[in-house]
């Protein structure tokens, strides 16, 4: 029994290797995929729903009014609650960019279970432009990041633009581990995934597409119930025989947990999310975590010198993929030390996700259903 389990520990700690060199390999290339070129400026608006006056939100919100864009681009603002401190920041910012066309939607209309739809469907209304970008209040730009979305969205038979993500520390020790997830782990494999056929990706950092595409797909209430409100969008844009198209670059996803409780509510949410979302595709998932079996294997095996240069073997192909990462923009500092740390809590956080559970969002929770839609709790 003993050697059974030696053997499937370090076939999965091998194959994880060879998994891992590939991750880095697509990284790399990723970073030479060049800009599409903006063949004509287009009006924009773009809708940022708003809960609470998270840490960073200020230079989060700040980066998308300074944008280098010749077309015009009016910015959305939505709170459920008049009491939302997040519009004391959409204030502040009135008052730095007086030239910005901002506008701020209060409403606490609900439209079902999942409340940041609801915030859009309150938004959109206000939103007078045809190419719509829906963004989360956590990511942050540079400034080409709307002409380089547009760009995008007016390649051929493109229906929406979505934009991968690198993690952004603006806290201490728990939020840069938090940071390392998406580099290390998410990150690399939403490119191994797309290599392959496997994943069919659509991200909350970015959604961008027109009002005739968003009417296709029954415009946002089609989703006012789904969890994974995102990656709907993009299923349903890929059903009308349209194209989700990965911008050539990445933004920023910040990151501010204070404590190990914070960091693990929202790394469980998100892993039940894409459990739910791809179940196969997810259980497969288990070769990206290699170092755990390299590990495992060492005290089945004895300890033998076999098994010890299958850990460092493993341990180094695992660093190569932070090391690659690094050169995508949109990042903070490097997390690379936090590599075997980041790989025994994220199969942790894997092996818990099949704990039946609700998830916590924004300090709310909810039950989700088999087939992916939300109750508050």
């Amino acid at each position: 029994m003993t050697s059974c389990l030696w053997l499937v520990c370090t076939l999965v700690a091998i194959i994880g290797s060879v998994y891992a060199l590939l991750a880095a390999f697509l990284v790399a290339r990723f970073a030479h995929r060049p800009k599409s070129i903006l063949e004509r400026p287009e009006n924009v608006a773009l809708i940022k729903p708003l809960y609470g006056a998270e840490p960073g939100l200020h230079a989060n919100l700040g980066s998308f009014l300074q944008q280098n864009y010749p077309g015009e681009v009016k910015i959305l603002f939505g709170v459920q609650n008049a009491a939302d401190p997040a519009i004391a920041v959409v204030r502040n910012l009135e008052e730095q960019f007086p030239a910005a066309d901002i506008e701020l939607v209060a409403s606490s209309r609900s439209a079902g279970g999942n409340p940041k739809i609801s915030n859009v469907l309150n938004i959109f209304p206000r939103a007078p432009h045809d190419v719509l970008i829906l963004s989360d209040s956590d990511m942050r730009v540079d400034d080409t990041y709307v002409r380089d979305v547009v760009a995008t969205l007016q390649q051929p038979e493109v229906g929406l633009v979505t934009c991968l993500y690198r993690g952004c520390a603006i806290g201490g020790f728990w939020s840069r581990l938090a940071a390392a997830a998406v580099d290390q782990h998410f990150l690399p494999s939403v490119l191994v995934g797309i290599r392959f056929g496997l994943a069919k990706p659509c991200f909350g950092s970015t959604i961008a597409m027109r009002r005739s595409t968003l009417a296709e797909i029954g415009g946002f209430e089609a989703f006012a119930n789904t969890l994974a409100d995102d990656y709907a969008m993009g299923d349903a844009v890929r059903r009308t025989g349209q194209k989700v198209a990965i911008a050539p670059f990445t933004v920023g996803h910040t990151f501010s947990e204070d404590s190990f409780a914070a960091l693990l509510a929202h790394e469980l949410r998100w892993a039940r999310t894409i459990r739910l979302v791809d179940p196969i595709g997810y259980a497969g998932s288990v070769i990206t975590h290699p170092l755990p079996f390299a590990l495992a294997a060492l005290p089945l095996s004895g300890f033998n010198v076999i098994a010890w240069m299958i850990v460092l073997g493993t341990l180094a192909c695992r660093l190569l993929v932070p090391l690659q990462v690094e050169r995508l923009p949109g990042g903070g500092k490097s997390s690379i030390w936090l590599t075997p740390l980041r790989d025994l809590l994220s199969f942790a956080v894997f092996v818990a996700s099949y704990v039946p559970g609700a998830v916590s969002w924004r300090g709310r929770r909810y039950s989700v259903g088999a087939d992916g839609t939300v109750k508050p709790i």
